[in-house]
C-alpha cells in the first residue's frame, strides 16, 4: 500500500514505516501529523487517482525531527566589471515518520 502526498510545492511516495524529509512544518518533535492532499492511493489491488485529491485519504504521519539540509553556494558574477557576489543558503527541513494511509 502507498500514496503520494502533497506538502508545500512538492509531492511525496509514501508507504506505512517509512520516513520522507519536506519543508519546515510547525510543530515539535514527536506530534502527529495529518497530510489529507492525497494524490494517489493504491492498495495492493486498485489505484485511485483524485481530481485532484482522493477525497476519503488520509496518511498520518508523526514528525522524527526538524533539521537543515545541505549547504548550497548562489555566485553572481558580471563579466568586465569586477563585481561578484557569494551567499549561501540552507534550507530548513522536518523529517516525518509515515504512521499509518487510511482510505
Amino acid at each position: 500500500m502507498y500514496a503520494v502526498v502533497r506538502s508545500g510545492a512538492r509531492s511525496y511516495r509514501v508507504e506505512e514505516g517509512g520516513t520522507i524529509t519536506v519543508d519546515r512544518r510547525a510543530g515539535d518533535a514527536g506530534e502527529t501529523v495529518i497530510l489529507d492532499q492525497v494524490l494517489v492511493f493504491a492498495d495492493g489491488v486498485r489505484v485511485r487517482a483524485g481530481t485532484p485529491f482522493v477525497t476519503d485519504a488520509i496518511v498520518t504521519a508523526q514528525i522524527v525531527s526538524h533539521g537543515r539540509g545541505p549547504k548550497i553556494r548562489v555566485f553572481k558574477y558580471k563579466n568586465k566589471t569586477r563585481s561578484r557576489k557569494t551567499r549561501g543558503h540552507r534550507q530548513d527541513e522536518t523529517t516525518l515518520r509515515i504512521m499509518k494511509i487510511e482510505a
